[in-house]
């Protein structure tokens, strides 16, 4: 046997093995890697095989996939597994690893299979440039992307140069970068630059990127010019509104553009009820300088003696321009025996006030209308589904009242236009494979343990949804909201697209992320990036998964959100048909019985794992014995820009304050049939997921009454085992704070507050026993630890603090048992107005169920007086009903990472790019200096003096989207479950 240039000439007895080896080098940190092989079979076929290679230098500990890894010395052997050791003349396969090492990492060239040397290389140096093209806004910056495919034997200086073209666009830093063997595939930043110039033509230029011996890459740049002249047009928000009878409301009207001269505006009342009329602002005048502020219409309804909410559309009209109609809706008061509609319609125009800014420009409710604002979102003109979810159910509570349907249609159609990805904005779904659904990564308790490393040795469970779905709908896309929007593009990773970005063109309202760390990353820890990454400015994707390149996508539920718009829904249909208009929201309804059907992925472990597990090793899912049938903390599904791949994943993590059984009622085979979804089994779990819901509260509840945290089927999120002696819901181990620890995630009372309302709805729809025991014990607690003072002052439980656990374990069969061992201990009030408003609601539901018993009374007294104390508050604020807040933890936003304290934004020491902003992002960043624009905000001043120890904790009074509409439905709720007061 000769061996011949990686190739043996054997009798005809022998396989002829000859290979060809090529070793990808994926990340460097400087004491830890990954690599790729791929080896290709040159001979004849394979049936097994073994490669093997000597390390020219100090590596060693790999942590591998796709072959078993021994090594000895500098020696390293791997071996086929059963799936891949056949390998036919011409195929290929791929393994990989991640290892660590000391000195210089060089790579390895002297590969062998079987015994016989390989083709070894290394690939060749080329540019890697992200994106080759480029709109660089006028007056400011765009980047794009610099490295090298492989590592180089020396340094390697890389320029870019000015081609002809618009020479407004020029080279504004990173001219020249070098790139050195350890620093060679991370992304240096090129930044260009268009001046301001005075013509409306959008300026071209070509740059070119180039190195001595290398292939050049042209990166074609297009300035977005400033001056282009936006189509003339009436600007009118709202287009529906309501008028108290005996009152007045506004809209708002601005021009579109700058005009040439004066234009006049009317606003005509067309035919209808004529007790609406316009009071003031008939005829507007726009002139070249106040063209762009708005000025108000104001209409207002005289009394009558009808009991009729009449409706009278008002035409609003400028010569040459097309005319726009705003809806007016009377709401009669001959209807309503007590104030509180009253003050739900104050409260519901207030919000719907566009001079009060709760709405951007796109009619999307911002989270807050301050923009300095930190908590789960990181500013406060990001949005999220849960607003989204409060609006959809604000505007059933206006349907309710008035009869006017059609804000709720247009509140849900803006929903899936900004908050539901389209088909296009999640490709490749057609390459989605039930039956390996994701690739397995661990969870690390603290940022700091991330970038993890994927493994493909953990097998996960099979996807029992996925199928049926299509076979239902047609196609694999998912219906269902990604929880956060960034509306007004403060990162500006909307700015500077020159097309679609995952079907995505517009400049404005981008979907971003931000929690992936682990339990311990708050909100000031987080790195925001955008959910469609096409590696524009950095790859952020290789921040959370080790060796993960651009070009991807990712979108994450909560469930929560999409469940209560779900019970918005099902409200509305029952309002709409006692008024006999349930055919004006026919589709909405049967929209809202589409996202139920998809919300059913919250009920499944995270990689499709069987309840129980305690092992990576623990069996996978089949059918649907991964179904836990709970609503768990997210669902989340992604892919490849380019349709190459996409994965979905569940949650192994349960939380009480995401559970929703009247949602789970109403998608089941006793809810609505209008409302049920379409596939085969979805009702059948919807109805195993109420009774396991019920059970789920009161198998947390303590012996005062209040609902402890909930349960994991995945201890540390890598499916260690508990601690022994945790109790467990069947299989899943107690967690007194599942999800997330800074702060504890069942501290705050509005997670009771929310969660149990659902419970009362379910209970007065029903009057379901279980539903009242859990309600009987929470209420008497609640109500025991809620003050009512004088005049608008009360306190309610704000923060709570937890000792104990579940007596026992529970898996089905007959109740959970009490649990006398179980505590909880208020440690903190709050007059939070939103909390309140939900807790009253929560209050009003059990009321009118319970009736005049002695819990009954109290519960209706204490929400009543909590409501009572909201309507003195109005006189503290014009735009609603709010309270101020000392924000102590304002003096996070300059924290460095400290690794003892585990606090500050972690940015691994290999990680450099670009945030939107243009600002870089490494490992010297803070929350703050990813987020420049807060130094610009109108109310920084105070929290720079705060932190600088020159002034207090800062406070704010902020107007929460949430809040606000809790508050106004909360009116609704009290007056027309108790129309005599």
């Amino acid at each position: 046997m000769v061996v011949v240039t990686g190739a043996t000439i054997a009798s005809p007895a022998h396989a002829a093995v000859s290979c060809q080896v090529t070793y990808t080098k994926a990340w460097d940190n400087g004491s830890g890697f990954g690599a790729n092989l791929n080896l290709t079979n040159t001979g004849d076929p394979l049936t097994s095989w073994s490669l093997t290679w000597t390390w020219p230098g100090n590596q060693g500990g790999i942590q591998g996939w796709s072959a078993n890894y021994a090594q000895s010395g500098q020696n390293v052997t791997a071996t086929s597994l059963s799936y891949n050791g056949s390998l036919a003349t011409g195929a290929s396969t791929g393994i990989g690893f991640n290892a660590s090492y000391s000195g210089t990492n060089t790579n390895p060239s002297n590969f062998a299979v079987n015994g016989v040397s390989c083709g070894g290389t290394t690939p060749t140096v080329s540019l890697v440039v992200s994106p080759t093209s480029v709109s660089v806004p006028e007056g400011g910056t765009a980047t794009y992307a610099v490295r090298l495919s492989a590592q180089p034997s020396g340094n390697v200086t890389v320029a870019t140069t000015a081609g002809s073209g618009d020479t407004n666009l020029t080279v504004s830093s990173g001219a020249s970068l070098t790139f050195t063997t350890s620093n060679w595939n991370t992304n240096q930043i090129v930044t260009l630059a268009a001046a301001e110039d005075g013509d409306t033509s959008n300026g071209t230029r070509p740059f070119t990127v180039a190195s001595s011996g290398l292939t050049s890459v042209t990166v074609n740049a297009t300035e977005a010019d400033n001056d282009t002249v936006t189509p003339q047009s009436l600007v009118v928000s709202p287009t529906s509104v309501s008028v108290p009878e005996g009152s007045t409301a506004v809209y708002a009207v601005r021009l579109a553009a700058q005009p040439s001269s004066s234009v006049t505006v009317t606003n005509t009342a067309g035919s209808g009820d004529t007790s609406i009329t316009v009071s003031s602002g008939a005829s507007l005048t726009f002139t070249t300088s106040n063209w762009a502020t708005t000025q108000n219409v104001t209409l207002a309804a005289a009394q009558d003696s009808d009991s009729t909410n009449g409706t009278r559309p008002i035409t609003v009209a400028s010569s040459g321009l097309s005319s726009v109609t705003v809806t007016a809706t009377e709401v009669d008061d001959e209807n309503t025996a007590n104030a509180y509609i009253t003050e739900f319609t104050t409260q519901y125009n207030k919000l719907k006030d566009p001079a009060n800014g709760y709405f951007s420009p796109e009619g999307i409710p911002y989270h807050t209308i301050e923009t300095l604002l930190v908590e789960a979102p990181d500013h406060g003109h990001e949005t999220t589904s849960e607003a989204f979810s409060f609006w959809i159910w604000m505007e059933a509570q206006y349907g309710r009242v008035t009869g006017n349907w059609t804000p709720f249609n247009n509140a849900w159609n803006i929903t899936e236009q900004y908050i539901i990805p389209s088909a296009a904005a999640q490709p490749g779904q057609s390459t989605y494979n039930p039956s390996d659904p994701a690739d397995y990564a661990p969870e690390s308790l603290q940022p700091n343990g991330y970038p993890v490393a994927l493994s493909t040795s953990v097998v996960a469970g099979q996807d029992p949804l996925a199928n049926e779905l299509q076979s239902t709908y047609g196609n694999r896309n998912i219906y269902g909201m990604h929880w956060l929007l960034d509306v007004d593009d403060v990162y500006k990773y909307g700015t500077g697209r020159t097309g679609a970005e995952c079907g995505d063109s517009t400049q404005r309202v981008t979907y971003i992320n931000t929690f992936q760390r682990g339990p311990q990353e708050s909100t000031w820890e987080t790195v925001a990036h955008p959910s469609c990454d096409t590696g524009r400015f950095a790859n952020f994707p290789s921040l959370f998964i080790a060796g993960s390149g651009t070009n991807q996508w990712r979108y994450t539920n909560a469930p929560d959100a999409d469940a209560r718009a779900v019970e918005a829904a099902y409200w509305a249909l029952q309002w709409a048909t006692a008024q006999g208009n349930q055919s004006q929201i026919s589709a909405t309804i049967a929209k809202a019985a589409k996202m139920g059907d998809f919300l059913r992925y919250a009920m499944y472990d995270k990689y499709f794992k069987t309840p129980g597990c305690t092992s990576t090793s623990c069996t996978p899912g089949s059918g649907k014995s991964s179904s836990n049938y709970l609503m768990s903390w997210y669902y989340a599904w992604g892919g490849d820009i380019g349709g190459a791949w996409s994965w979905r994943i569940g949650s192994s993590h349960n939380h009480q304050g995401y559970q929703n059984p009247l949602a789970a009622y109403v998608l089941g085979s006793s809810g609505p049939s209008a409302l049920r979804p379409q596939s085969p089994t979805a009702a059948t779990d919807w109805d195993t997921s109420l009774t396991r819901q019920l059970d789920f509260y009161l198998w947390l509840q303590s012996a005062e009454g209040a609902i402890a945290g909930g349960a994991t089927n995945s201890w540390n999120g890598n499916y260690s085992a508990p601690p022994s002696g945790t109790p467990t819901f069947y299989g899943m181990a107690y967690d007194v704070k599942p999800v997330y620890h800074d702060p504890p995630s069942n501290q705050w009372f509005g997670f009771q507050a929310w969660s149990l309302h659902r419970v009362a709805e379910y209970y007065y729809v029903t009057g379901n026993a279980k539903a009242k025991q859990i309600l009987d014990k929470w209420v008497a607690w609640a109500v025991a630890n809620t003050t009512l003072g004088s005049g608008s002052a009360f306190t309610i439980p704000g923060d709570m603090t937890w000792s104990g656990q579940p007596s026992g374990n529970f898996s089905g069969g007959g109740t959970p048992a009490a649990n006398p061992g179980l505590h909880v201990t208020v440690s903190k009030t709050s007059n939070d107005v939103g909390v309140a408003a939900a807790y009253a609601r929560t209050l009003t539901y059990y009321a009118a169920k319970a009736g005049s018993t002695t819990l009954g009374n109290s519960a209706k007294a204490t929400a009543k007086g909590l409501l009572d104390r909201m309507i003195l508050l109005k006189a503290n604020d014009t735009k609603g009903i709010v309270v101020p807040e000392v924000r102590e933890d304002y003096n996070r936003f300059d924290d460095v990472w400290n690794s003892t304290t585990q606090t500050g934004m972690y940015v691994p020491s290999s990680f450099s790019g670009m945030m939107g902003t243009g600002v870089p992002i490494n490992s010297s960043s803070t929350f703050m200096s990813v987020r420049p624009f807060y130094a610009t905000d109108p109310a920084w001043p105070a929290v720079a003096a705060y932190m600088n120890g020159t002034g207090p904790a800062p406070t704010f009074t902020y107007h929460r989207f949430w809040a606000q509409s809790d508050i106004a439905m909360a009116f609704a709720d009290y007056g027309s479950l108790f129309p005599a007061g």
